[in-house]
């Protein structure tokens, strides 16, 4: 279908300042906000699909914001002409031009998906499984600061209606064990909370957390860095235990079930390369009765539609939470309405990633390559 062809590819760049100012994270690391990637394609009968992808700094995960943006305006030129509906080919023509890199044509893969979308009439979440339900469970992170600020920061979100909370540790363990008490203390009783160490911590310092917290209420994510120290603490604990930065593909997804080393997993579209890698780790994942998130490492409105999107085309029993990222920054990348109550996210209804992306908002594009 000629009309359904690739005919141009446009890549902008938008700052994303954090509504709440420095977000801090383990080992002293921070960031202002998200230096976000935002690609439009469009079919030969003019019909755009708009994509994003937003790294948290330089050293959340092995991704790098300007090192996208070089790496996208190298494939897109070699993407012109091909079938926009056929997202799975596109995805092995990317794998054969660059090699790695997922992050780098997560946003092309989100573009294909919305195009894709819009074209059929359908949104990303029919596509992808069907929806289930129309709201999502959200959680809010708290940033790393002292124990009472992390309480303060805890009964604010509390008061704008979230219900499950992300405790940043993973520096001194002492102060951490201090942080936990301090937000469980905070707020209440039948608040979900999360303690996610970004990999931070060995097994000594896992070990010794784990010990101090064990008569409070909460699941521990990503406590190590490497696999093998993971499993070691698995091993060691029955505290419920999700990975995140671990999962990093279908390989060490189906390595980890078989271990038994996960109670559940949160899916980055960046890190896996985009819809189409993130909905076969969560397929994966139905299949073993996992518990599943599905995010992003950062990102506005069209971030947010996408992920949760697939999240919201997974079973509903199974869904862990997500969270709305676009309520993070301050600036804004598409027109559509995300209806949030209670600690819960509706999406908004249409094709594809549901929103009317506004390129007016992005500046001017940093790329454009157009076939003849």
């Amino acid at each position: 279908m000629a009309e359904a062809s690739i005919s141009s590819i446009r890549i902008f760049r938008q700052w994303q300042p954090f509504r709440d100012g420095t977000y801090r994270c383990s080992g002293g690391r921070s960031a202002e906000g998200f230096d976000s990637t935002i690609v439009e394609i469009t079919s030969r009968d003019g019909i755009a699909g708009y994509g994003e992808m937003a790294p948290l700094g330089s050293f959340y995960d092995p991704s790098f914001a300007a090192g996208a943006r070089e790496a996208m305006k190298e494939l897109a030129p070699q993407l012109l002409g091909y079938d926009a509906s056929g997202i799975e080919a596109l995805n092995r023509r990317m794998d054969l031009l660059l090699k790695g890199h997922p992050y780098a044509k997560s946003a092309i893969d989100m573009a294909l998906w919305d195009l894709a979308g819009k074209r059929s009439g359908l949104s990303v979440a029919s596509m992808s499984g069907g929806a289930e339900g129309t709201r999502l469970p959200l959680y809010r992170s708290i940033a790393q600061q002292s124990p009472d600020a992390m309480a303060i920061r805890a009964q604010g979100y509390v008061a704008e209606g979230y219900r499950r909370l992300q405790v940043k540790v993973g520096l001194d363990v002492n102060e951490d064990i201090a942080r936990l008490e301090a937000v469980r203390t905070a707020v209440p009783a039948d608040t979900v909370l999360f303690c996610d160490a970004n990999a931070s911590w060995g097994t000594a310092e896992t070990r010794r957390f784990l010990m101090a917290t064990r008569l409070l209420d909460y699941t521990l994510e990503q406590p190590c860095a490497s696999y093998e120290e993971n499993l070691a603490i698995r091993r060691a604990t029955d505290r419920p235990l999700v990975l995140d930065e671990t999962i990093d593909g279908a390989d060490v997804l189906l390595r980890a079930i078989s271990d038994g080393l996960v109670d559940g997993i949160t899916i980055k579209l960046a890190r896996v390369g985009g819809l189409t890698k993130a909905k076969l780790l969560r397929d994966i994942a139905i299949a073993k009765n996992l518990k599943v998130t599905i995010e992003d490492t950062g990102g506005a409105q069209i971030g947010t539609a996408a992920y949760s999107n697939l999240l919201l085309s997974t079973p509903e029993g199974l869904r862990q939470h997500t969270v709305d990222f676009h309520n993070w920054v301050t600036v804004s990348n598409a027109r559509g309405e995300f209806f949030i109550a209670d600690g819960m996210m509706s999406l908004p209804a249409g094709r594809g990633l549901g929103l009317d992306a506004d390129p007016s908002l992005f500046g001017d594009p940093i790329f454009a390559s157009k076939s003849q």
